[in-house]
């Protein structure tokens, strides 16, 4: 077997310092956290400490989130099937537990046994048959996570959440707050290819940002030009590998739990709330084009998408439509 991956290409000169570089009162800064490099540019009078003080943000929510920190609150939950956590911690299994009901399921924080029996933690990569990725069906379902106080329970044994979906969204809305206490009216963030764009670029344009071509890692498909938004994609080609020729991708629909396969090979959804962003790329995933453009008509006041499938065709919704760009063809999906 072998592993490929690729990681979600992002254009922004702004991006192109070095760490913990300071030029015209704009600071940059990179470090590795939540398993990835992240990228920081801030600006204005108070961008040093700003940039500073969201860096150490990012590594308390590590500690606090990471299935991958063996001390973190949900690794201990996930030990001990079940157990008390904080507040902070409680929020956000509640807010995923609410996208779960939300998207019919198509975001499930629960599919962590079946992600894991698959070898995507490990590395040590199993194709499962239908009947064993059955066995493992039994611990998924949000619907099965039990809530009292700030202690969660696990409605069957062997049970295990993972907040990898949704924690650099939630990241993102932390610095938002953090950057706003601070003063600061323009910055970027790039958490492993989730793209924060925090005001307008000193300029007082918006921020371009690249949407990955999903077949050739150092193209892309169009341009987003935003400002106070995440941008989030999620797709097959991101993380991979390949067993008797045929290509096992890691996002595990969890009706079935065999990878997606919706028809697409990318997603990226815009929206202010960085959170439910970052999960809904997952679930449109999921969910394959036609449904998620149904699911984009009867939600589209909190989100944008752009869809490519996997006959190469380019969708985006229309609310993006004044902001898009691109030297390929493409659809846009209407009301």
């Amino acid at each position: 077997m072998k592993k490929l991956s690729a990681i979600f290409l992002i254009i922004i000169l702004m991006l192109s310092g070095c760490a913990g570089r300071k030029t015209s009162e704009t600071y940059k800064s990179e470090f590795f956290a939540m398993d990835t490099v992240m990228l920081l540019t801030v600006s204005g009078e108070n961008a040093e400490a700003a940039a500073k003080a969201c860096e150490n943000e990012i590594y308390r929510l590590d500690g606090l989130l990471s299935t991958g920190v063996e001390t973190s609150e949900i690794s201990k939950l996930n030990t001990n099937g079940g157990g008390t956590v904080s507040a902070e911690t409680t929020a956000l299994l509640k807010r995923a537990y609410e996208i779960y009901g939300y998207t019919g399921g198509a975001f499930d924080v629960t599919v962590s046994p079946v992600v894991s029996a698959w070898g995507f933690y490990s590395g040590d990569y199993t194709v499962l048959s239908e009947s064993g990725a059955a066995a493992f069906l039994r611990l998924v379902g949000s619907d099965k996570l039990l809530f009292e106080g700030d202690t969660v329970s696990f409605g069957a044994e062997g049970m295990a959440v993972d907040l990898g979906g949704i924690g650099k969204g939630y990241a993102s809305d932390r610095l938002k707050t953090i950057l706003a206490e601070q003063g600061i009216e323009s910055a970027l963030a790039s958490l492993g290819g989730n793209v924060m764009a925090y005001g307008l670029k000193p300029d007082g344009a918006g921020w371009n940002i690249a949407v990955q071509d999903p077949d050739d890692t150092g193209g892309y498909v169009g341009i987003l030009n935003v400002s106070d938004k995440m941008v989030v994609t999620s797709g097959g080609y991101q993380r991979y590998f390949e067993d008797g020729g045929k290509t096992y991708h890691h996002i595990i629909d969890p009706a079935t739990g065999f990878p997606a396969d919706s028809g697409l090979k990318s997603v990226t959804v815009v929206s202010a709330d960085g959170t439910m962003a970052d999960a809904l790329s997952t679930a449109l995933f999921v969910m394959g084009k036609d449904k998620a453009a149904d699911f984009w008509r009867a939600h589209s006041g909190s989100f944008e998408a752009v869809l490519i499938t996997s006959d190469d065709t380019v969708y985006i919704t229309e609310g993006i439509s004044a902001v898009f760009s691109s030297d390929r063809d493409y659809e846009v999906i209407k009301p």
